[in-house]
């Protein structure tokens, strides 16, 4: 079954997340995937199991409690969010292949880019020496799952300073920009998009 990709743009977080669950709650086994590939305006948005003391400096930047897994993240412009509404059933994998497998398509595109990346079995994201350079959230539902994927690609990180990103006191952060590659958020969807499609197509037996 075809995967429909759509370019948003830049877009408020609460609609777009509302937009999310109405359409998991509405979808049907023949519902064709989609990735919402978007920017957000500055927001802070905190998991089911967030706590407010990781956002550690006040500032005038939104916070909105939402229901994807994980703590405290900053979504800003310059950052790539992909949404992943996929039915994971399909695949035939758990949750945690799930997560290895959306970690590893940012990881070949960074390794494309001539950045060397890892994920962490422990702390779900993708990292470059240490620095997070890509966040992981997501929410399963009736065996599908939405929310998705960060990607710091030219952006202020200067609000990440005034949280513990994903829950961890002085994690640091990065973006593709300050590893030496110039793209645009455009242009970090269209080459990101073949790596995320190839393994999320990718049956279990042949993984």
């Amino acid at each position: 079954m075809s995967r429909i990709v759509k370019h948003l743009g830049l877009v408020d977080y609460t609609p777009t997340w509302r937009a999310m669950q109405a359409f998991t709650d509405a979808r049907t086994s023949d519902t064709p995937d989609e990735l919402w590939c978007v920017e957000h305006p500055p927001v802070y948005t905190l998991g089911l199991a967030g706590k407010p003391e990781h956002l550690i400096i006040p500032s005038q930047i939104e916070v909105v409690k939402c229901d994807r897994g994980g703590q405290v993240t900053y979504h800003g412009p310059g950052q790539l969010v992909v949404y992943l509404l996929v039915d994971f059933k399909r695949m035939g994998i758990g949750v945690r292949e799930l997560v290895r497998r959306i970690e590893q398509s940012v990881i070949d595109l960074l390794a494309e880019l001539g950045i060397e990346a890892n994920g962490d079995v422990d702390a779900p994201g993708v990292y470059v020496r240490g620095e997070k350079i890509a966040s992981l959230g997501l929410r399963i539902k009736n065996g599908a799952v939405y929310h998705g994927l960060s990607l710091n690609v030219d952006m202020d990180l200067t609000p990440f300073s005034w949280i513990n990103p994903c829950g961890y006191a002085g994690l640091k952060v990065t973006q593709i920009k300050d590893q030496g590659a110039s793209l645009t958020v455009a242009e970090t969807a269209e080459r990101l998009l073949p790596h995320l499609e190839r393994h999320l197509t990718v049956k279990k037996e042949t993984a």
